[in-house]
C-alpha cells in the first residue's frame, strides 16, 4: 500500500498479469475498535457504479473490511491519486447480476472464490459517492 500511496497508483494499480483486476485503497474503522485502517481491493466501475467484492478469497467467512463498511458506511477510498469520499452499500440483485461477469472477466479466480464460498453469498459492495 505504500507503494502505492507514494506512486499515486502507478505502482500496484492492478494485479499482475491481470490488468483489467484494478485496485484501489479502501479506508474503513473498525466496528469494534473504531481504529482507522486501509485494505486494498479490486474494483469495478461502469455505468456510474464503483464496486468492490468482499470475497476473502472463498474463505467461509466475510473480510473484516466488510463488516466494518457495514458498521461504518462513510469512507474514502483512494484510485490513484483521487481520493474520494464514498458511502458503502451492499448491491442489490440486479446491481449484482450485472456486475460479477464484470468482476470475472477481470480477474476469473473471483469465479472459483464464488463457486467454493463454503456457505455464504460473496457480497458486492458498492460505493456511492458522497
Amino acid at each position: 500500500m505504500a507503494l502505492y500511496r507514494w506512486s499515486n497508483g502507478r505502482i500496484g494499480a492492478s494485479i499482475l498479469g491481470w490488468p483489467r483486476a484494478r485496485i484501489l485503497l479502501l479506508d474503513h474503522v473498525g466496528a469494534r475498535t473504531g481504529l482507522r485502517r486501509t485494505s486494498p481491493a479490486i474494483y469495478h466501475q461502469a455505468d456510474g457504479l464503483l464496486a468492490i467484492v468482499a470475497s476473502k478469497a472463498g474463505q467461509p467467512t466475510n473480510p473484516a473490511w466488510f463488516h466494518n463498511l457495514r458498521a461504518n458506511p462513510e469512507t474514502t477510498v483512494r484510485i490513484g491519486a483521487e481520493i474520494r469520499p464514498v458511502r458503502a452499500r451492499l448491491a442489490d440483485d440486479a446491481e449484482r447480476n450485472r456486475l460479477w461477469p464484470s468482476f470475472i472477466e477481470a480477474f476469473p479466480a473471483f469465479d472459483f472464490y464464488r463457486r467454493n464460498a463454503p456457505g455464504r453469498e460473496i457480497p458486492i459492495i458498492i460505493l456511492d459517492p458522497r
